[in-house]
């Protein structure tokens, strides 16, 4: 019996180290032993060891061995075994592309791998059991306000609500009802009392109601669904394995459904709810084996939770989903989800409970609402896409681009003692640069973008969470869903490309009623983005700067719109409130003081002239009547029509001969 796998060697081929190696008494001791009796004797010792390994054997049995690794060698087929098992993990993820892609600016574009959308499933033939959905009582402090001290709430905290009886909000955690559980995980989380589209939407919620909640970055819009949620959850039979989830959340990316992830586990502790994240980049093995075993709660994006539903057909289903959230509907629909959401919406239970939150809504998500939502209540916390109050706002502009990272070099010391700093820039490749730039400064960074893999995304994220890290340089892959009390900063090193990306941006800091401060770098190209920003600005209170009104009145449009802009609804061309900004002249108020009090004259006398004429025109009007009319009005009336109608005519054909000549001019520069 050979022992060489157990690392004996023959004593032969075993060099002995001896320090006399040098001398002559050395060399004779380093010759082999020819004595027959030595021999002997280590035969026969070798020989009682092959007994007792036998004897060993005999007793434990027939050895259990992994044909798949230890049938020869145990070290290299075990190394052999692990080295593929990581090359076919690695072949796994790299199948597994992530929903959403990044172009060279670090945009997110529509899915390259076609998802295609879940069947529609026919609900009149399924039996759905019963559920309770109102778990809402009213607290007696809350009962005995009255209509005015209602107003009066939701008007200084900047709320409207609208829908079919929304219920009053409320002041304190106390209102809500919730058990002792819940309670002292959130007072453990360190909550104290809950924030404005907590206050509204959580009693809706709890009553069972749909809600539509649209609020800014970093108001608690997450809990708002969450812990709702929880209790609704409770109340429901318990899940069995291989059966769908109670509580089913969407959202767009990977980062904003890990930190929803995180939040839901957080608070689902108290009650033992098993939590899973569904999203791509990651395991498909382990979230299979999760959603197999059973989960009350799954948060996932839309394009691997309908993989999911397709693969476990018989494991995995929204049978059970009776609360739906759909958390920032609108970037879903702008990464092209819109099927795919549709479709999960509609392989849900038609009664099921429906909430929509975001910080800004589109036309597209309007229209879905109608469509999955039931008599909603609409609750809008401040305007629509607002920036953030608790940021403050500071814009700094350049003459040269360059100038900027003199800048940055003077102020990031500042900037790294108040807390964690977060730079964003529009490109990958500028991402790289700047990181590289201020690594060679001196500084502790690290970045982020699209070309890397979610493995180095979360070690990045860590590293930046637990301040290891206390400087990022990302792009726009981080401006929605990383919530990091710790970033107290926020650089704007390339302009946002539009301004909800903007207040993304800025809302990365000042979360949950805390203070952060934001700095926004322009320079004399960005004019278009300066006009925005400035109505951001307004919108939030903030100064807006000299410069950057300056710079903002050499874009014509924007300084159109501030002067006479306005339309019927009073909101100006480009969604801005139509009113005085900031710069306005006191000849500017006279002409628009001029040209509303015409507008009034001329819709007067039109509705006296309309009235008249209608009156005139009418067969049916008696001669009695006749007889009152003024013929001298009448006259008047008709001539002022025919002079509107010549002039109408006339307008109409100079633009027809206009259009002519701009055409016939284009076809002759053309060839």
């Amino acid at each position: 019996m050979s022992f060489t796998g157990f690392g004996l060697k023959s004593r032969e081929k075993t060099p002995v180290f001896n320090p006399l190696a040098d001398s002559d008494s050395a060399s004779e001791a380093e010759k082999p032993c020819n004595d027959s009796d030595s021999e002997d004797a280590l035969d026969a010792f070798m020989a009682g060891i092959e007994k007792q390994v036998e004897t060993q054997k005999n007793r434990e049995g027939p050895k259990i061995v992994r044909e798949d690794y230890e049938s020869e060698d145990q070290h290299e087929e075990l190394y052999k075994f692990l080295q593929q098992k990581k090359v076919e993990e690695v072949s796994m993820l790299k199948d597994m592309e992530a929903e959403i892609e990044y172009d060279s600016d670090d945009n997110p574009i529509v899915v390259t791998r076609e998802i295609l959308p879940l069947p529609p499933l026919d609900h009149e033939s399924i039996s759905y059991m019963d559920f309770n959905k109102n778990f809402y009582c009213e607290h007696e402090t809350i009962k005995a306000l009255s209509n005015e001290e209602v107003k009066q709430f939701r008007s200084k905290m900047s709320m409207r609500v609208s829908g079919l009886d929304p219920p009053r909000p409320v002041c304190s955690f106390a209102h809500f009802g919730f058990d002792d559980r819940l309670m002292r995980q959130i007072i453990k989380m360190g909550f104290t009392e809950p924030t404005a589209i907590q206050a509204q939407a959580i009693p809706a919620a709890l009553s069972g109601r749909d809600v539509i909640g649209i609020a800014k970055t970093g108001s608690g819009k997450t809990c708002s669904f969450l812990w709702p949620m929880l209790v609704h959850i409770n109340d429901q039979p318990e899940l069995p394995m291989e059966e769908g989830p109670i509580g089913l959340i969407c959202a767009p990316t990977r980062e904003l459904a890990q930190q929803i992830f995180v939040e839901a586990k957080r608070f689902s502790s108290c009650y033992g709810f098993r939590v899973v994240a569904v999203y791509g980049g990651d395991s498909k093995y382990e979230q299979t084996k999760s959603l197999k075993d059973g989960a009350e709660i799954v948060v996932a994006t839309p394009g691997r939770l309908i993989d999911h539903a397709k693969t476990l057909k018989q494991n995995f289903s929204f049978f059970r989903v009776t609360f739906l959230v759909l958390d920032e509907a609108d970037r879903m629909f702008d990464l092209g989800f819109e099927p795919q959401v549709k479709s999960i919406v509609q392989n849900t239970r038609p009664d099921r409970q429906t909430m929509l939150f975001s910080a800004t809504f589109k036309g597209k998500v309007e229209k879905l609402a109608r469509e999955c939502l039931t008599d909603p209540v609409r609750i809008v916390i401040g305007d629509v896409g607002e920036a953030n109050e608790d940021v403050t706002q500071h814009v700094h502009i350049f003459q040269e681009p360059a100038l900027k990272w003199t800048w940055l070099t003077e102020n990031i010391v500042s900037f790294l003692s108040e807390g964690s700093v977060l730079i964003f820039v529009n490109k990958k490749v500028h991402c790289e640069e700047l990181t590289n730039n201020l690594k060679s400064s001196g500084y502790e960074v690290c970045c982020l973008h699209g070309d890397m893999d979610q493995v180095n995304r979360n070690l990045v994220l860590n590293e930046f969470k637990k301040n290891k890290i206390p400087l990022l340089v990302a792009t726009d892959v981080a401006a929605r869903g990383l919530d990091i009390p710790l970033i107290k900063i926020v650089v704007n090193y390339d302009v946002a490309r539009d301004i909800d990306t903007h207040t993304h941006r800025i809302g990365r800091t000042g979360r949950a009623g805390s203070k952060g401060t934001a700095h926004t770098l322009l320079t004399p190209k960005d004019e278009v983005f300066a006009g925005h920003l400035v109505r951001n600005l307004e919108g939030a209170n903030q100064i807006v700067p000299t410069e950057l009104l300056e710079l903002a009145k050499k874009n014509p449009r924007f300084l159109k719109s501030r002067s006479h802009g306005k339309n019927k609804s009073g909101v100006g061309r480009f969604g801005a409130r139509s009113h005085l900004g900031i710069g306005m002249k006191d000849t500017d108020q006279v002409v628009l003081k001029k040209q509303k009090k015409k507008k009034a004259d001329f819709v007067s006398f039109g509705t006296s002239r309309s009235q008249v004429m209608a009156q005139f025109k009418s067969t049916f009007v008696s001669g009695s009547h006749l007889t009152n009319i003024d013929t001298e009005v009448i006259s008047r009336c008709e001539e002022k029509e025919r002079q509107r109608k010549a002039k109408k005519e006339e307008e109409n054909g100079k633009v027809k001969g206009e259009r002519q000549l701009d055409s016939a001019y284009k076809r002759r520069r053309f060839h």
